[in-house]
């Protein structure tokens, strides 16, 4: 009986010593061969002029922890001292782990919260689309570039829509699975960045509300999610008045 109630008592014990509070993160990473080193945490700059440092540690035995409080979810990134291109990731309260591939960037794996897990599989889905497509753009690329350049120089838009026309239509299984991923997601804090994006794009400007009233309620109270908002709104007045 007393080793039970001991194993119990140690179970809540390492529990309590795990659990965060709310909006705490913790960080736990791993740089592919990097021994020693530093980590920047970094944020978009209030002022649009690139990223900035908010935290630092040290690399020790390839590895590296940062804790800290937020208090919504948010684009950051994880910038390793001498090596080119940031690891963008979704700094929100939990236990996120992170895998960076100092070699190629773009391996690096995201995981512990649901929006880095799902971060992590959009991405490994967006590249292997990329990459069916590669071929297939360049050459388009290639077939166009002069025919680009000439009608840019001459304000030849009828040319210039026509290239752009085609290019999209290349792109089409890209943007299709970008822009249907928050109607099966209304929970990852991808769709609200998405649902931003869509206001700039003229073919999914429509969707934009509907995709909105979709996304779990938390995503509304985030920045983009206000901002989404905001626009929609704006939308409906000029409408009004018209």
């Amino acid at each position: 009986m007393k080793k039970i109630i001991l194993l119990a008592a140690v179970a809540i014990t390492f529990y309590s010593c795990n659990k965060l509070a709310e909006g705490e993160y913790e960080i736990t990473g791993t740089v592919k061969g990097m021994k020693t080193g530093l980590v920047y945490l970094e944020k978009q700059n209030p002022m649009g002029m690139g990223a900035m440092a908010i935290d630092t540690v040290k690399i020790v035995d390839g590895k590296f922890e940062i804790k800290g409080k937020t208090t919504e979810p948010e684009i950051h990134y994880i910038q390793i001292d001498k090596v080119e291109g940031k690891v963008p990731f979704i700094l929100e309260g939990g236990e996120i782990t992170v895998t960076v591939d100092k070699d190629s960037l773009f391996k690096s794996k995201l995981g512990g919260t649901y929006s880095n897990e799902e971060f992590t599989k959009f991405n490994d889905e967006s590249n292997k689309i990329q990459k069916r497509l590669q071929k297939t753009v360049m050459a388009f690329q290639m077939k166009n570039m002069a025919a680009m350049n000439e009608a840019q120089q001459t304000n030849d838009t009828v040319t210039m829509n026509k290239i752009k026309k085609e290019y999209d239509l290349l792109q089409k299984d890209l943007t299709d699975y970008t822009f249907n991923y928050p109607k099966s997601h209304p929970k990852s804090f991808i769709s609200v960045l998405i649902a931003q994006m869509m206001l700039s794009t003229p073919k999914y400007e429509k969707e934009v509300s509907a995709v909105y009233n979709s996304l779990d309620e938390s995503l509304k109270k985030t920045k983009p999610g206000k901002a989404v908002k905001l626009s929609i709104d704006g939308a409906k007045k000029k409408t009004e008045v018209k």
